[in-house]
């Protein structure tokens, strides 16, 4: 099928690599339909773009190339609704927020993370409970500056 996008243009998209979110994203609770390509090649993101709205696109990025001990519980209910049997077999994915003024402030959600069962496709956006976490978490950390 193909969809029109507000970034990319027409895009061929297969059905069979249709993510489906039951529930939405938080915010976007009317589209459920996504398709997940690379940035660029070699990038760390990722566009989730809305199937069913052109104009409605996330970036987003695997929060431990920012966090590397970055972890998610993820309890049996949403294990349920995926229709996965273990935690491990799911992909982590993170929306990216990149300010205009300055793209090195960007930041990532990682309160908010995406859990994705590449199997069936299927995908829901949970909320953690984790206090040491930040739904704006710098992506660039601050480098010192160098001696001149």
């Amino acid at each position: 099928m193909d969809i029109q996008t507000l970034r990319f243009g027409k895009i061929d998209v297969q059905e069979d690599k249709v993510i489906t979110f039951p529930r939405g994203i938080l915010g976007f609770a009317k589209n459920k339909r996504y398709v997940l390509f690379p940035h660029s090649e070699n990038s760390p993101f990722f566009w989730l773009q809305s199937v069913e709205d052109g104009d409605l696109a996330f970036v987003v990025m695997n929060p431990q190339l920012v966090k590397a001990d970055y972890r998610v519980d993820v309890d049996e209910n949403v294990l349920k609704e995926l229709d996965a049997l273990q935690a491990e077999n799911l992909e982590v994915v993170c929306i990216v927020t990149i300010p205009k003024t300055d793209p090195r402030r960007m930041t990532i959600n990682l309160l908010g993370p995406i859990i994705i069962n590449a199997q069936n496709r299927c995908a829901v956006q949970i909320i953690c409970d984790k206090q040491s976490y930040s739904h704006r978490h710098p992506v660039v950390s601050e480098q010192p500056a160098q001696p001149a």
